[in-house]
C-alpha cells in the first residue's frame, strides 16, 4: 500500500490539462483561460458623469447661479466645451463637456432649466468617471489560468469580447458494478427487496458536475468479465473513467482484470487510507482511470480527495486542493489501525478557530452521516488515540460553515 500524498502525486503525474476551445462570453463562467485577454478598447471611453446633475468648472461654483446652456442626455455628446459662468444640465454616463471638472448633484441645485442656482458645493472636483479609469486599449484583463466568474463577464462585456479560448471541460465516464445494484429509475425493485440502489451512479455524477466536468454514465456492470469490459469500452471519446466496486480481491471483483485485458495499465491498486484504502489508478488506450471503493461513503470521500483535483487540473486550474483549516477535538478518537483516516464531522465556530465532532456512525457504508458533515477530519494514523482538545486539521466540503442565517457586517 502507498501513502495518501503518494497515491495524489502518482494520479496528478498521470493527468493532463486539456485541449482549449472557443465558447461565447456570456455562456464561460466557471471556465479557465487558455490565453490571455487583452482589450481592444478603453473603459470608460470617454470622461462621464456618475450623477445626474450639472457639469461645472470648480472656478464658478462660488457664484452660485450658472447659465444652463444645454442638456446631454445619455448617449448624447455636448457640443462645445464648457464657458466661463456655465452650467450643462448632464445625466448619468453621458459624456462630460471639455472644461468642466465638477458635475454637482441635481438634488444640490434648483433644478434651474435655463439659470441653474448651486445650494451645496460639496462635490466640486468630483462625480466624473475619468476616461480608462477601468482599462485601457492594450491592456491585459485576465491571464491564462484565470477562472471565469461573473464579474469577469462583466469585463469582458464591457470591453466587446464576444468570445474566448477556454480549456475544454473533460468527460468523464463512471461505470458502477455489481449484480445486487439497480439504477435509481428501478427503484421498484429495491422496494420489493431484491435489490439496491446504485447510490454511486447518481452522487460519482453529481460531484463530476460540481468539480466542473460533464458526467457520462454509462451504467451498472454485472459480476463477470465479459459485463465490465464491454462497458470500459462504451467509455471511448471520455477524458477520465471512474469505477465504482469490483477493485478489491474478491471473486467477483473483475475491474483490474478487465482493464488488463483490454491492453491497459495499472499504477496502484491500494492506499494506507480509511475509508477508502481499495482505491486504483492506471490507464486504458491513454485514458487514465480511477477506480473507487463501492461503499458510497469511501467513494465520495475518495473521489473529493484524489478524482476532484484530477478533473480541475484537466479544466486548467492552478489551485487543485480544498484548503485545510485547523480544528479542535471536541471529542475522543480511538483509531482501530495505524492507517491515514478521514472522519465525517461536523466543525462549528470555537475561540479562533473550529471545533469538530462526529457526524454520526462512521461506517463507509453510512450515507446520512456524510451528508450530515460539513468537513472531513484528519487524523494521520502516527498514533491510535487522541484527547479532547487536541489540534487537528480539517477538509471543509463546501461552503455551509462559512454561512450565517443574518448579514452579518461586523
Amino acid at each position: 500500500m502507498i501513502s495518501v500524498a503518494e497515491a495524489s502525486a502518482r494520479i496528478l503525474d498521470g493527468i493532463q490539462r486539456l485541449p482549449a476551445v472557443t465558447v461565447a462570453t456570456e455562456k464561460s463562467v466557471g471556465s479557465v483561460l487558455a490565453e490571455q485577454v487583452v482589450s481592444a478598447i478603453t473603459s470608460p471611453p470617454w470622461d462621464n458623469s456618475s450623477m445626474d446633475g450639472y457639469a461645472v468648472r470648480s472656478a464658478d461654483i462660488g457664484s452660485k447661479q450658472l447659465r444652463v446652456v444645454e442638456t446631454i442626455a445619455a448617449g448624447a455628446f455636448p457640443s462645445r466645451p464648457l464657458g466661463h459662468g456655465e452650467a450643462m444640465r448632464i445625466m448619468t454616463g453621458a459624456p462630460v463637456p471639455e472644461n468642466a471638472d465638477s458635475v454637482i448633484r441635481k438634488e444640490d441645485t434648483d433644478d434651474g432649466l435655463d439659470i441653474v442656482t448651486i445650494r451645496e458645493t460639496r462635490d466640486a472636483g468630483k462625480n466624473i468617471r475619468r476616461k480608462g479609469e477601468d482599462f485601457a486599449s492594450g491592456d491585459v484583463l485576465f491571464e491564462i489560468g484565470q477562472r471565469i466568474g461573473i464579474p469577469h463577464v462583466g469585463v469582458l462585456a464591457s470591453a466587446g469580447v464576444q468570445s474566448i479560448s477556454v480549456y475544454r471541460s473533460p468527460r468523464v465516464a463512471i461505470i458502477s458494478s455489481g449484480d445486487e445494484l439497480v439504477e435509481l429509475a428501478d427503484f421498484s425493485r429495491e422496494a420489493a427487496g431484491t435489490k439496491i440502489v446504485s447510490a454511486n451512479s447518481v452522487t460519482i455524477a453529481a460531484m463530476v458536475r460540481e468539480a466542473g466536468g460533464d458526467p457520462v454514465n454509462l451504467g451498472i456492470a454485472r459480476d463477470d468479465l465479459e459485463s465490465m469490459k464491454t462497458k470500459l469500452l462504451a467509455a471511448d471519446g471520455c477524458d477520465l473513467i471512474i469505477t465504482s466496486a469490483g477493485i478489491s480481491v474478491g471473486d467477483h471483483d473483475h475491474v483490474r482484470d478487465a482493464i488488463t485485458a483490454l491492453g491497459g495499465t495499472i499504477d496502484f491498486w491500494k492506499v494506507r487510507m480509511r475509508p477508502g484504502a481499495p482505491l486504483a489508478f492506471g490507464s486504458l488506450n491513454g485514458v487514465p482511470w480511477i477506480g473507487l471503493s463501492g461503499n458510497p461513503v469511501s467513494a465520495m470521500v475518495t473521489f473529493d480527495l484524489f478524482v476532484r483535483p484530477a478533473i480541475r487540473k484537466m479544466r486548467g486550474l492552478q489551485n487543485l486542493f480544498r484548503k485545510t483549516i485547523p480544528v479542535t477535538l471536541a471529542e475522543p478518537i480511538k483509531l482501530a489501525a495505524p492507517l491515514m483516516h478521514f472522519f465525517r464531522v461536523v466543525i462549528t465556530p470555537f475561540g479562533s478557530n473550529y471545533a469538530a465532532r462526529m457526524a454520526g456512525s462512521q461506517s463507509s457504508a453510512v450515507l446520512t452521516a456524510m451528508a450530515r458533515a460539513n468537513a472531513l477530519l484528519v487524523v494521520p494514523g502516527e498514533k491510535l488515540e487522541h484527547d479532547v482538545g487536541e489540534l487537528l486539521a480539517a477538509i471543509p466540503l463546501g461552503d455551509e460553515h462559512e454561512s450565517a442565517p443574518s448579514l452579518v457586517l461586523r
